[in-house]
């Protein structure tokens, strides 16, 4: 089996409020993330929810990475998706776990465009 991608879904926590809450730190922290892994960095887009909270996300030529933050729960919901051999997801995600301060992760991998090369034009309807 190959696949395309490698998709790290962490559920991040007991991170501190006031770098979860504020847009440029989050931002800043994000992307740093993502060059830290060795990405190539094309655009992002961050907002600033109110009373509190940041949603952003970090293009990379080797796909994303996409966060969701609770800073009032000391939580952010954090995805970081990879295509090719050259970056490596679980650094950008160690990254940012280190600087929002987080107290525990529970991350996972998913492979992504799985291709079987026996069936590859099969298609599921769901």
């Amino acid at each position: 089996m190959q696949f395309l991608g490698r998709h790290v879904l962490a559920e991040v926590y007991g991170c501190r409020f006031e770098v979860l809450n504020d847009v440029h730190m989050v931002e800043d922290i994000m992307v740093n993330a993502a060059l830290e892994a060795g990405a190539e960095v094309r655009e992002f887009v961050f907002h600033k929810f109110s009373p509190q909270g940041v949603s952003g996300v970090v293009v990379i030529s080797e796909s994303h990475l996409a966060i969701h933050t609770w800073p009032e729960l000391g939580y952010a919901a954090v995805d970081v998706f990879t295509c090719g051999e050259t970056v490596n997801p679980w650094d950008a995600c160690n990254y940012l776990s280190e600087h929002f301060g987080a107290e525990y992760v529970n991350a996972s991998e998913v492979q992504r465009g799985v291709m079987n090369r026996q069936d590859e034009r099969q298609v599921v309807n769901i």
